[in-house]
Parts: C-alpha cells; structure tokens; sequence
C-alpha cells in the first residue's frame, strides 16, 4: 500500500510538473506569450534560430547548442541539490546503527501506539542529527530552475521552422520511437545512479518508485514531437553527469567530512519512554451486580436495627 501511494504520489509530481511547464506560458493565435515566455522562452527561440539560419547549423544542431548552454548557466542550482542529497545520505549512512533499530520497530509495530511511538522516535532521531526529512532537496534551487525549463520545453516547441525540420535520421517534428528509447535508457541509468547513492535500507522502501520518471518520460515521448524529445535527451545527459558528480566526486569527501563532524559532535540516540504505550483498545462492559449489592445493604441495615433494639 505504501508503495502504490509513492508511486501515485511521484506520478502526481510529473504531472503536476508537465502541467507547470504547459501553464506558465499560454497561446494567443497559435503563438506562445507570458512573462516566462518573454524573458527567457522567446531569446531561446531566436538563439536557435540564429545557430539554425545565421551559422548555417540547422535546427537540431541549433536546438541542441542552446540546451547544453541553458543547463550549464543552471548546473550550479543542480549540483548544489546533488551536494545536499548526498550530504544527507552520508549522515543517514553514517547513523545507520541509530536507525536500523528505530525503522524496526516501525515495521515490526503491531498496533497504532507502538507505530505512532515510532514515528516519533524516528522523527527526533533526525531532529537531533540534522536529517532532512526531504534528503536535502531544497525547494529554492528548483523554483529557479523551472522557469528554464519551462522556457526551454515551449522553444523547443514553437520555435518557427524547427517542426519541418530534419536531424540525425529523424524529422523534428514527428514522433520517433529509436529516440523514446534513448531518453528512456538515459533516465533510467540516472535513476540506478541514484540508487546507488541510497542507504540499503532506503534503496528497498523506494523499489520500483525510482524507476517511475523513465517509464513517465517514454509515455510523454510517444506524445510529443522529437523536438521536445531531443530537449529530454540533453537533460537526461546532463542528470547522469551530475549525479556521477555528486556519486563519485561528492560523496567520498562529504562521508569523511560527516565522520569528522560527528567526532566533535557525536550521534545523539533519541530519548524514549520507558513507559509502555497505554492500551486504548476497549474492553467489555464489566458484569453488573445491583441484586448482590442490595442484598449487602439490607443486611447490614437489619442488623443496624437489631442493635438499636
């Protein structure tokens, strides 16, 4: 169950995402306009068109030099979030002995207290040592780097020209299933790149849901033009390159910088109640005695009397 939702919850995002990228620029008779559209969508589209016209490239070629440069002017946002996941994951590692008892008694809970009690132990255990609960994915670095990409999916998109034409052995403009099967390849070694980064614990809660983003971007592929596709086979290049970054580059320094900052300030255990969790589960109603308690009091009231007489 809780991987059905993780799923529908990272397929949600997609969505949410393609539907972002599709919102924040509208089309007035058949032409792209909007903030994001003006600032940043349409000197894309003439910078393709220069590379295409002016330099004699053509539009794939022209479209694939503005990629690479709009993801080399936001590769700082990308590696800083890399950084910051990795950061985490080498604490997460690093504390695996503190975690691996608290994430047992979470699964092995039998009733809500023990698994409330849980949470709650897990949660001060990355309160006291700094775990994000996220992974150190800060919202800031990826608010900057959607208008980009908005920008980018909608000059790909409209750029005049660029749909009739023709690059490599495929025409821009129609759907072509060898480059779906690229893309889909591309994310999903990104994907298993990713993983690798995982606790080994973390890697089987995630199962499959890791794996979502390639199956979304083959379903996205088959209904969008080669075009959009080829801006899809950049990024997918471009998150390998970062996530080896932050794999083989990153982590080895940050796991020695976590080990160095838990020697001055070592791992704090979360306090946990000695206290057994209270039994809220209702009982039968106790069996009544009024006939017996009557009886009682007539008795003592009768031998009351026979004192007084």
């Amino acid at each position: 169950m809780k991987k059905t939702s993780k799923r529908l919850l990272l397929s949600g995002f997609a969505l949410s995402l393609l539907i972002f990228l599709s919102g924040c620029v509208r089309q007035v008779n058949g032409k792209p306009t909007g903030t994001v559209w003006n600032l940043l969508g349409k000197p894309m589209s003439n910078l393709i068109t220069y590379f295409a016209q002016n330099l004699g490239l053509g539009y794939g070629w022209g479209l694939v030099i503005v990629i690479v440069l709009v993801r080399l002017l936001i590769l700082p946002l990308g590696l800083h979030q890399s950084r910051s996941a990795a950061y985490q994951a080498a604490k997460r590692e690093h504390l695996a002995p503190i975690f691996e008892p608290i994430n047992k008694k979470l699964k092995e809970a039998t009733t809500q207290e023990e698994k409330m009690a849980a949470q709650t132990e897990l949660m001060q255990a990355n309160r006291d040592n700094g775990i994000s609960m996220l992974g150190g994915m800060g919202c800031l670095p990826l608010l900057i780097q959607f208008p980009f990409f908005s920008a980018m999916y909608w000059a790909a998109r409209y750029t005049p020209g660029i749909l009739k034409s023709n690059f490599l052995w495929f025409n821009l403009g129609n759907r072509d299933i060898p480059i779906v099967a690229i893309i889909a390849i591309l994310y999903l070694i990104q994907a298993w790149l990713g993983a690798q980064q995982m606790p080994e614990e973390q890697r089987k809660q995630a199962g499959m849901t890791m794996y979502m983003t390639p199956i979304i971007m083959v379903i996205f592929g088959f209904s969008q033009p080669s075009a959009v596709v080829i801006y899809w086979f950049v990024g997918g290049i471009f998150s390998i390159i970062q996530q080896l970054i932050a794999n083989y580059i990153f982590k080895p320094r940050l796991r020695k910088q976590v080990e160095e900052e838990f020697k001055k300030n070592p791992p704090k255990a979360p306090k946990v109640s000695k206290s057994a969790p209270k039994d809220v589960t209702p009982k039968g109603p106790s069996k009544p005695t009024p006939a017996i308690t009557s009886k009682k009091k007539n008795r003592n009231a009768g031998k009351q009397n026979r004192k007084k007489n």
